[in-house]
């Protein structure tokens, strides 16, 4: 066997034996045929040089589009002092910190992110951090489940699917059960979580904005819960929270969310970072780093790594964090942008995005093709529409004019078939939107 693989074929065997499949190809049966069988086309040897041009003139070939889907990946502006300073030496690591001495630079940050993040929260502590929004989400239905010994968990239809994906792949193995609380005319169901809140729900997990964009009123939901001492979770896209009522306002016991509008480029789908906070109630329950600030021998600030009893690498299997990684380079985004954008910068930027979306709302009604889909509900940088286009035509014609369309809502519930979702930031010119209207209105 070769030396960084351990496994013998008779480990491989009984491995697949477990689990019931007979190949170990059968693991990646879900991938299509013709992406397995992709072709390269690179050449069988190039100097470095020759290589390098070789990727230029493929580069040529990629046609980014100009988006206005979100969906919990957002285009906003990174400013260029981000990628100029990450490079800086006490910054730029890898390294995942476990130990104390572990660089001052990297704790800094680390303690400066976590701080940021309280302040728009509202929240006591905050980690630094996770691996997206979805696993964040995740997470927090393990703190529940963990603070209130029990297992049910109650979520709300109207999060985004792809957390709630995440959530059910997690809640399996646990043996918790995922309950769905039903939407009435886009937004949550106060009456249906009553009904469905009992002894055994460790907790309630919800979205604002939410999947279709509307802004959730939480009103009366924290006494509901805490009557049954059941946790409330809220997920939101924390850049709304410069204007929007905090997770703590609503009297949530955990906020979490993908903070990737934070100043973290597209990227292609990643790496993005998903923060969790909390009251100091539930800080020994949550996973990832935590750091403190204090002074060493000499009376000179330090920062040090707080509460790692928690953690695997000393409690093991009891530990109550089994985060490995602390996608550290992507906090050290959040933290540059909201240093540089600052309280003013972020209230302008969303500012910018808000008036930006509700300008296409209001031009695309006026389009014969479109109406709304939701009464009365308000929303921030992100709507939902309702559409008799063919959606999947609607969306090629706009790529083949350089746009990344709307989200088509019927591609996760059959029930929410000709509702498309589009989003809007500081990016998006008036030049762009009046030309994506012009092509809508054509079609």
């Amino acid at each position: 066997m070769f030396k960084y693989l351990p496994h013998t074929h008779q480990d491989i065997e009984e491995m697949l034996k477990t689990i019931g499949v007979s190949d170990i190809c059968d693991l990646f049966k879900d991938i299509p045929e013709e992406l397995k069988d992709f072709e390269l086309d690179l050449p069988s040897q190039m100097s470095e040089i020759e290589l390098r041009k070789h990727f230029k003139e493929l580069e040529k070939m990629n046609r980014p589009l100009i988006p206005f889907m979100g969906a919990g990946a957002y285009d906003h502006y990174t400013p260029s002092i981000i990628n100029h300073l990450i490079q800086r030496q006490e910054f730029l690591t890898a390294y995942t910190p476990y130990q104390p001495e572990v660089s001052q630079g990297t704790l800094q940050y680390i303690f400066e992110y976590q701080s940021m993040i309280c302040q728009l929260t509202g929240m006591d502590v905050s980690n630094a951090s996770m691996y997206d929004g979805s696993t964040a989400t995740a997470e927090a239905m393990f703190m529940a489940k963990a603070a209130r010994r029990k297992n049910k968990i109650l979520v709300s239809e109207t999060i985004n699917p792809n957390i709630l994906n995440v959530i059910r792949t997690y809640a399996a193995p646990q043996g918790i059960e995922v309950v769905l609380i039903k939407e009435e005319n886009g937004h949550v169901s106060l009456a249906d979580l009553k009904e469905k809140l009992d002894g055994d729900t460790a907790g309630f997990i919800a979205q604002t904005p939410n999947v279709y964009g509307i802004i959730e009123d939480y009103s009366g939901f924290s006494d509901s819960l805490k009557e049954e001492k059941a946790l409330f979770i809220i997920n939101q896209d924390p850049s709304t929270l410069s204007h929007l009522k905090t997770p703590t306002e609503y009297g949530a016991d955990i906020a979490v969310g993908e903070a990737q509008s934070l100043g973290v480029p597209l990227g292609y789908g990643g790496p993005y970072i998903g923060y969790l906070a909390t009251t100091k109630k539930y800080m020994r329950k949550m996973p990832g780093r935590i750091c403190g600030i204090t002074e060493d021998a000499d009376g000179k600030r330090a920062f040090v790594l707080t509460l790692q009893a928690r953690e695997q690498h000393i409690r093991r299997d009891k530990a109550n964090s089994n985060i490995c990684s602390n996608q550290s380079l992507m906090a050290l985004f959040v933290t540059i942008y909201m240093a540089t954008m600052g309280k003013k910068g972020l209230y302008e930027v969303q500012q910018i995005s808000y008036n930006h979306a509700h300008y296409l709302h209001d031009m695309l009604l006026k389009l014969a093709h479109f109406e709304v889909a939701f009464d009365n509900q308000p929303f921030f940088k992100e709507f939902t529409l309702k559409t008799d286009l063919d959606i999947e035509k609607m969306n090629q014609k706009l790529a083949k004019h350089g746009f990344l369309g709307p989200l088509n809502q019927g591609l996760f519930r059959e029930d929410k078939a000709g509702l498309v979702t589009f989003a809007v930031t500081e990016q998006r010119t008036k030049e762009e939107m009046d030309t994506l209207i012009r092509i809508l209105g054509g079609l």
